[in-house]
């Protein structure tokens, strides 16, 4: 009986295993003007197949997309993108200058540092997660490495 009530456990926890790990997520504060923000995180596919981040939602905003950066001819460019991918058995960064969750028109501004927003996640597997993540003061549109180039 035993060993049939802990397979049975061991068989439900699978079943409803995610797939998707999300660390470090925090949403950017906004100053009183700024009807944007954006959310930054880590995910983690501990799946063998790869996994895309497709949608995203929040009651913090009446939009919200998925976004990413690219430089052309000198000039910085954001645009929405259809997916955020995540290789098997690794992590991507959604991080200012890249990948990011942007969150459009938002309905209480500013968003200030220590209050919190919730935000779900739609992933290409079928799984969802919502999550309640910090909003916290950070650099503007800027890399960590950046920070070195600042100085010249």
């Amino acid at each position: 009986m035993q060993k049939t009530l802990l397979l049975l456990m061991v068989l439900i926890s699978t079943i409803f295993a995610n797939d998707i790990k999300i660390d470090e997520a925090y949403v950017r504060s906004t100053p009183p003007s700024l009807p944007n923000s954006a959310a930054f995180m880590k995910l983690t596919n501990s799946s063998d197949k790869d996994i895309a981040l497709i949608w995203a939602k929040s009651g913090a905003s009446n939009i919200v997309e998925l976004h990413t950066h690219d430089m052309k001819d000198g000039v910085m460019r954001m645009y929405q993108v259809p997916k955020i991918d995540i290789k098997a058995n690794s992590t991507t960064i959604l991080e200012p200058g890249g990948f990011h969750v942007m969150l459009i028109d938002l309905v209480k501004m500013p968003l200030k540092a220590g209050e919190e927003v919730k935000l779900t996640l739609g992933f290409s597997n079928g799984e969802e997660q919502s999550i309640t993540i910090p909003i916290k003061d950070v650099m503007s549109g800027m890399k960590h490495h950046n920070k070195k180039e600042m100085k010249n």
